[in-house]
């Protein structure tokens, strides 16, 4: 490779990947939602059994 050409290779890449990018503040990485209400997320204790799988159920015994 010719000198020249690989100072110019060096100076392309250091110009297009020199820099590093601007950090990004923590503000701007999160997304705050409002929270389900209770009705949404509340326990069903008698719906609560299709929800696990059960090797006992499967076969039916």
């Amino acid at each position: 490779m010719d000198t020249e050409s690989a100072m110019d290779a060096a100076a392309a890449r250091q110009a297009r990947f020199g820099k590093l990018p601007e950090r990004i503040g923590f503000d701007r990485m999160v997304q705050e939602q409002a929270a389900n209400g209770p009705s949404v997320a509340s326990y069903n204790p008698e719906a609560s059994w299709n929800q696990f799988s059960c090797l006992a159920l499967d076969l039916g015994l």
